[in-house]
């Protein structure tokens, strides 16, 4: 039976207190990479991190004047979870800057998966995204809130795309970040055929390409290739897939990621039993 997760918060009085070192600059740490850790910012967030089968929480921190009300999702985490408050000023100098959300935890990743791996753990009908240079947070996150709410089975994402467990990314996604698998592409992969070797079939999204999304047959597994915005996906790529277009009003060709891959994914999807 778990205790009462008020009698296990932790008061912190001294923001150099190294029971709360993970929380310290978050934003400063963020950008220098956290080494197999991450962190997690809000309660929608935590409550996916509490249940997520991918990672798992360390600690939690709190600001004092929350906790009370936060207490049914600090029940969530296991006894093993620290957790520690502070007043709202502490929390701040803590973290570095004011925390309005007043609730952040520190999750540890999960061990690396291979492409390979992710892949063979698909079963049956599928759908996966492919990411190629995008490097910008908030599409990431766009992309994976939209992964998941199209139950696709997995994200791919070569070594120019940024990381998925970044704060913002994690907060854009809504916590899909860490309810949805992914794996990094390595430099020498051949992507087309390890897709193809798992029956995935690559449809390489362009604006250029003469066949609308709408005109396929849809895949019984399919793999969605997105690129950077500007750049688009490499040249050597689109030669080996079929290409596809959304089309857009005249004179405009462009789409946000996170909003190409939601209506890709939307057309794709198989409505539930």
């Amino acid at each position: 039976m778990r205790t009462n997760p008020c009698d296990r918060l932790v008061a912190i009085a001294d923001p150099d207190d190294p029971r709360i070192a993970a929380f310290r600059a978050v934003r400063e740490r963020d950008i220098a990479g956290r080494h197999g850790g991450f962190i997690a910012e809000g309660e929608v967030v935590l409550r996916v991190l509490a249940r997520s089968r991918l990672h798992r929480a360390r600690s939690v921190l709190v600001a004092a004047a929350r906790a009370g009300k936060l207490a049914p999702l600090l029940a969530a985490f296991d006894d093993n979870v620290a957790l520690y408050t502070a007043s709202q000023t502490v929390m701040d100098r803590i973290v570095g800057f004011p925390i309005h959300r007043g609730v952040l935890a520190f999750g540890e990743r999960q061990r690396e998966i291979s492409p390979e791996a992710l892949l063979a753990a698909a079963e049956g009908t599928a759908n996966l995204l492919c990411l190629f240079g995008v490097s910008n947070h908030d599409n990431v996150g766009g992309v994976f809130r939209n992964a998941a709410a199209f139950g696709a089975c997995g994200v791919l994402l070569d070594g120019l795309c940024c990381d998925p467990l970044y704060r913002k990314a994690i907060r854009v996604s809504v916590g899909a970040a860490l309810s949805v698998p992914f794996a990094r592409i390595g430099a020498e992969e051949d992507i087309v055929s390890l897709l193809e070797r798992h029956g995935f079939t690559p449809l390489a999204l362009s604006p250029a390409a003469a066949t609308p999304l709408s005109a396929i047959q849809v895949p019984e597994r399919a793999a969605i290739m997105l690129g950077a915005e500007g750049h688009g996906l490499p040249p050597a790529l689109l030669a080996r897939t079929r290409t596809v277009a959304i089309p857009m009003a005249k004179g405009f060709d462009s789409l946000n990621i996170a909003t190409a891959s939601g209506i890709a994914l939307h057309h794709l999807a198989r409505e539930g039993p």
